[in-house]
């Protein structure tokens, strides 16, 4: 049952963050093609813009938290920040050190980030014991 429940976070995990990993895919293409930025510059970019996009829709629609933003978002906030950091690194290696196209990279990185952040604020941003009263109400 704790499986099914997890599998079932995870697609709405990924489900939500479509919308700030589309984004940060915008961002990423338009620095680049323009000449703004390095691909890991544009990509740090882009994934704090979708990190800004994916909070609220985590709170509350995938983890259905009751905890306070008080509580949360500065967890959120700090497992954003890291899934930043992770995902220059990842572009800077692959993209940039290796001469990987950074489009390549950039999913590699994504998919990488994704269970990275979603296993951390599973278990510490948006804690089961927050969940579990949400659904204890009738």
């Amino acid at each position: 049952m704790i499986e099914r429940a997890s599998a079932a976070r995870f697609v709405a995990y990924a489900a939500v963050g479509a919308l700030g990993t589309l984004a940060q895919y915008v961002v990423l293409i338009a620095t680049v093609h323009a000449g703004l930025a390095t691909p890991a510059v544009g990509s740090m970019v882009g994934a704090s813009v979708g990190a800004l996009i994916n909070y609220g829709l985590n709170h509350r629609v995938t983890f259905r938290s009751t905890a306070s933003h008080r509580s949360t978002l500065p967890k959120f906030a700090a497992i954003a920040c890291l899934g930043v950091l992770v995902n220059g690194m990842v572009m800077k290696v692959l993209a940039e050190s290796h001469h990987v196209n950074y489009l390549f990279a950039q999913i590699v990185a994504t998919g990488l980030v994704l269970v990275m952040t979603f296993l951390i604020n599973s278990a510490w941003t948006f804690k089961p014991q927050q969940r579990a009263q949400t659904s204890a109400r009738p």
